[in-house]
């Protein structure tokens, strides 16, 4: 698959199942995410990798987090996030490494991390994987950088969830364009 089609085929999925990259595959899936826009030079991101039953210890931290930063999580809410990482045999956590005493302004510094998620989930579609990004209340907050041992500068942007999937899958409903652009004057 070529580049555009990767890119024009892509889709998110929210349950996915083992295989999951391999080591070389993944090895190019980082690669890929190093090659996104950097303004400055700054190499503004971070990647941690959970697979096996470090995605039992991640539900675990979910929960804790959850509790403190919402107020009186239901039962339901606290199991949905404990079994979230069970929704794939991979995940990234993307982090936004803030470089402070950088003219680079913060929002482009973590722009630049968001560039580089999207160019791992464009490499793990170009290999034949699925992927989906996911945020909410377990993203962007101080509690959860305490929890995965983070420096105060840095920023959760997100989870790459990553797997294959054994079910058929829709095409993505393709978007008007004439819808989201204008011409100026």
């Amino acid at each position: 698959m070529n580049a555009l089609e990767t890119i024009l085929l892509r889709k998110s999925i929210p349950l996915m199942e083992d295989p999951k990259p391999s080591k070389n595959q993944l090895k190019k899936i980082y690669k890929a995410g190093l090659r996104a826009p950097d303004h400055g030079g700054l190499n503004p991101w971070k990647f941690i990798e959970v697979s096996g039953d470090d995605r039992i210890k991640l539900g675990k931290k979910f929960v804790k987090i959850t509790k403190k930063v919402k107020k009186n999580p239901s039962i339901e809410l606290l199991n949905k996030v404990k079994k979230a990482p069970l929704r794939a045999p991979l995940i990234i956590i993307v982090v936004a490494n803030i470089k402070k005493d950088s003219p680079i302004p913060k929002i482009e510094q973590i722009l630049s991390a968001g560039a580089a998620a999207q160019n791992m989930m464009l490499a793990c579609s170009s290999m034949g994987f699925y992927s989906i990004w996911r945020t909410g209340h377990l993203a962007f907050n101080e509690h959860i950088n305490k929890s995965l041992k983070l420096n105060k500068s840095d920023v959760v942007i997100g989870y790459l969830y990553i797997g294959s999937s054994s079910k058929k899958i829709p095409t993505p409903k393709e978007l008007k364009i004439e819808k989201f652009v204008k011409k100026l004057g």
